[in-house]
């Protein structure tokens, strides 16, 4: 079921952020950039840290949570200089930092849930009719989206917030086409019951 008010906060959150990566002009320029970084040439590394960096933090952000996501940033550069040598060119460079972003996010929340001593944490849900006052809508959708599961949140940041076709979402996460619908459908699903429980109202 769609979600146009939530569609709007998370494009409202979005372009808050800083907007779109820079894009390279020419494929040649891209092509030869990336051949640097694969031979280890540190301003190649600088160039394509900085198209990809803003939205690569973005996405940090809404995965692991503002406190994490500059260090986690700085991992996936990391690992995607030691693994640029993998790239074969079959996606787009950004789509294959996605990929290599999103599986730190989700190694880091594993290791991190792993680590957490699990406390029942059954707080009784306060319906008063202006408990939904005390937080505005992006402040619902980034409680709403913490309670999602990790594989559901990573589709739908994907798509509602970078803006991905389904095709990139796939080769970002290496499921199928119609795994990435499913779980996209699911997670919009979840959400909206979320955010009503939360006290939104559309």
């Amino acid at each position: 079921m769609p979600l146009p008010e939530t569609r709007r906060t998370v494009r409202l959150a979005a372009s808050n952020s800083g907007g779109e990566a820079p894009a390279w002009s020419e494929a040649e320029e891209a092509a030869g950039i990336i051949e640097a970084c694969q031979r280890g040439d540190p301003a190649a590394q600088r160039r394509l840290y900085e198209a990809t960096h803003q939205n690569v933090y973005r996405l940090m952000v809404r995965m692991v949570g503002l406190q994490e996501a500059a260090d986690l940033t700085q991992q996936v550069f990391l690992q995607a200089f030691r693994k640029i040598g993998q790239f074969s060119g079959r996606s787009q460079i950004g789509t294959w930092m996605y990929r290599v972003a999103v599986n730190e996010a989700l190694q880091h929340l594993r290791k991190a849930k792993r680590a957490r001593v699990r406390v029942l944490e059954q707080e009784p849900m306060d319906r008063s009719p202006d408990r939904h006052e005390e937080f505005d809508d992006k402040e619902l959708l980034e409680r709403a989206l913490e309670k999602l599961d990790r594989d559901l949140r990573s589709a739908f940041l994907l798509r509602e917030v970078e803006g991905l076709s389904y095709r990139e979402i796939a080769d970002a996460l290496d499921v199928p086409e119609g795994t990435v619908g499913s779980r996209l459908n699911r997670a919009r699903r979840e959400l909206k019951q979320h955010l009503t429980e939360f006290g939104w109202e559309p």
